[in-house]
């Protein structure tokens, strides 16, 4: 593991494996640079570019800092690119393709950009996000009720039915989940605006002129699909793309060729 530090001095550990042209991968909720999907996305990667896998900020070997904003987050990434040589490609997934929209509007440095499933309610596909959501996660944050706040996430954040979310405890990675749950209000504030329904928050992003791979997978819900449409539709310089059978949880094996394809 290395280590850079960010613009307010908080250090953020990363992964560097591969070679080639930098690509900066950006988890999402309850990830780590050690726990989930971009370990091995970042292993099919390597023969094509240079990959950097980090924790983001409050997670495994990241510092952090209070009070939490956006802005922090998008220069992490700065730093991981300035790391790298001063351009990079970034590729982010769910929560972290929020993210990584934040940080392509601010930073010119970023080449190209692609994102998997960013959780956006755009239409009545499914119900909105409680407006109270956000409220009652930091309060569970606050008591340190991990497991609960995992819970509300899953149920009123994802929109997972609730018998499967009672049984995620019995889960082995479950540990895992609680070690980094502290983090959830940042992914709140992150996406929340974009779960209301709507498709105008997506404007936010309409300036966003680097070249842009929006992904979604065809077995995913039809709310997670209508977002990524109307995604690719407010960005003036995107193309959508579905990978077939794929749900939320994307095969590495399934994704990595299409990223491999769009950033060559």
């Amino acid at each position: 593991m290395k280590t850079v530090i960010s613009k307010d001095g908080t250090k953020i550990g990363y992964d560097r494996i591969g070679e080639g042209l930098p690509l900066i991968l950006v988890d999402g909720a309850l990830c780590s640079r050690t726990n989930g999907p971009n370990g091995a996305l970042a292993a099919l990667l390597k023969p094509h570019f240079t990959v950097y896998k980090y924790d983001r900020r409050g997670r495994g070997e990241s510092g952090d800092r209070a009070p939490y904003a956006a802005e922090r987050e998008v220069e992490d990434i700065d730093a991981l690119i300035r790391e790298a040589g001063g351009s990079a490609y970034v590729y982010g997934i769910s929560s972290g393709a929020a993210l990584a929209l934040d940080a392509a509007m601010r930073l010119p440095s970023i080449r190209k950009l692609a994102l998997y499933e960013a959780p956006f309610v755009t239409d009545d596909s499914r119900e909105p996000v409680p407006a109270d959501y956000e409220r009652a996660m930091e309060a569970l944050i606050r008591e340190d009720r991990r497991g609960a706040a995992i819970k509300l996430f899953m149920r009123k954040g994802v929109g997972l039915p609730a018998p499967i979310v009672a049984m995620m405890p019995l889960m082995p990675a479950w540990a895992k989940l609680k070690a980094v749950a502290h983090t959830l209000p940042y992914d709140t504030r992150l996406t929340i605006e974009q779960q209301q329904g709507r498709k105008e928050p997506l404007d936010r992003w309409s300036t966003v002129r680097t070249p842009t791979l929006v992904a979604v997978g065809g077995k995913s819900p039809a709310w997670m699909r209508h977002g990524m449409e109307a995604l690719a539709e407010a960005l003036p310089n995107a193309q959508h793309r579905t990978l077939p059978g794929q749900p939320h949880i994307v095969k590495p094996a399934a994704l990595a060729p299409v990223l491999a394809d769009f950033f060559r």
